[in-house]
């Protein structure tokens, strides 16, 4: 017997585990590739949310700042009005769209402006506003926060990111 004809058909195995070796290699690239693709686009919808509710924030804390009319009806507590759903959504929600579109979102930024009384100077003003803004997807929801306090010509502002949707 020659050596060639006793190595026959040991070729094809070996090939054979090296294709299933490089298909499975290929697979979990694949699969980890497309685990990236999503991670980045949630970021992305993430980031955009954030940025709508920054530029509401920053817009109606302007608008807040820059009324003439005194607060109504201030109360001391830090008012709660954004933690209920029905301000920001529904026929008689109080929150303000200061935009009329926002690229690349599924809504438009909203924010709401409540009213303080957050320190016993008369001639100071107040206020809480509250940003909602939104992603692409439906899940992408970022709120923020700004405390004003406007006392003569004293503008105090306080930033702060709620963490989880308040209902």
């Amino acid at each position: 017997m020659t050596p060639r004809s006793k190595s026959r058909g040991t070729v094809l195995p070996i090939v054979l585990l090296l294709s299933s070796m490089m298909l499975v290699t290929a697979g979990a690239w694949l699969e980890t590739s497309i685990v990236a693709t999503r991670s980045a686009a949630s970021l992305r919808d993430r980031v955009q949310a954030f940025h709508a509710a920054d530029s509401a924030l920053a817009r109606c804390g302007r608008m807040a700042v820059d009324s003439p009319d005194p607060p109504q009806n201030a109360s001391t507590n830090e008012p709660a009005g954004w933690r209920v759903k029905a301000s920001f959504e529904g026929a008689g929600a109080s929150a303000i769209a200061p935009f009329v579109a926002w690229p690349y979102a599924r809504r438009v930024p909203q924010c709401l402006i409540e009213s303080w009384s957050r320190s016993g100077d008369a001639d100071a003003r107040s206020y809480l506003v509250t940003a909602r803004g939104f992603g692409a997807s439906g899940d992408a929801e970022s709120w923020l926060q700004l405390e004003i306090e406007v006392a003569g010509n004293s503008v105090t502002r306080r930033w702060r990111r709620v963490v989880a949707k308040p209902f």
